[in-house]
């Protein structure tokens, strides 16, 4: 296992370093958020050849993983192309002036890189370890995994849908999935992570990769993801409304029907 995480792991800060050089010469650390979802196919790929076992259950989760990783930045692509840089990487470029580009390198392209290892950690664990028949473990945890896979597909697309109707112009997403949850892709993406975890139940030790699902709960539960968003519309009246009535990740019926 150690030799499979340090190559796997090594791999993903050269190909970071790779996007963070992409980002310098296109003039937008942006591109960082397209390369998220790229680097765990490579987390992926890298580990099951790595190994060399192709155990059943890892090119199961590996499949899973390219699947709704080819979805996710094939989504942030569209959603971004002919737009600017985004606001936030903006903002982190006036704010740190002649350090922008150590930075850049250190707390955008190398985090996200130790990050991304942190929450592949299942997905490496189930590639190098011996077959062991797939299970119950492994239809509830697919089950999960579509659960999430669906609510983040879905309310990208609602989302999306949304903001290029002009008719939308400076409202808020509230129907939909969005009736049930604010962040019906957030509360997806950390859902399907978990079923992924799921998987590895049925491996001795597998429990202990707990700390991929873990991760990106804390990230998008306190850090970068529900916060760093919520925090651009805490001074919209129609926002602290939708607020009141709406779930903020887990999907409930809305306060009072919307």
């Amino acid at each position: 296992m150690t030799t499979v995480f340090l190559i796997t792991a090594a791999a993903i800060l050269l190909y970071m370093t790779g996007w963070f050089i992409a980002a310098q010469v296109r003039g937008r650390n942006d591109i960082a958020d397209v390369a998220w979802g790229l680097g765990f196919i490579l987390a992926a790929g890298v580990s099951l050849v790595v190994a060399g076992v192709y155990p059943p259950r890892g090119l199961l989760v590996s499949a899973l993983v390219l699947v709704w990783g080819i979805r996710l930045a094939a989504h942030i692509h569209s959603r971004d192309r002919g737009k600017g840089e985004d606001k936030r990487y903006r903002k982190w470029r006036e704010e740190w002036g002649k350090w922008f580009v150590l930075r850049s390198f250190l707390q955008v392209f190398m985090l996200q890189g130790v990050l991304l290892v942190m929450v592949a950690l299942p997905v490496i664990f189930v590639n190098q370890a011996p077959p062991v028949p797939l299970g119950w473990f492994d239809l509830l945890g697919l089950a999960i995994w579509l659960t999430g896979f669906t609510f983040e597909t879905v309310g990208d697309r609602q989302l999306l849908n949304f903001i290029r109707d002009p008719a939308n112009k400076g409202k808020l997403m509230t129907s939909g999935l969005w009736r049930y949850t604010r962040h019906p892709n957030y509360f997806g993406e950390v859902t399907l992570w978990w079923g992924i975890w799921l998987m590895t139940l049925a491996l001795p030790g597998g429990w202990l990769t707990i700390i991929g699902p873990i991760t990106i709960t804390f990230l998008i539960l306190q850090v970068s993801g529900i916060p760093m968003l919520e925090k651009h519309y805490e001074d919209r009246a129609d926002f602290q409304e939708y607020k009141r009535r709406t779930s903020a990740f887990f999907p409930l019926p809305p306060k009072g029907g919307i």
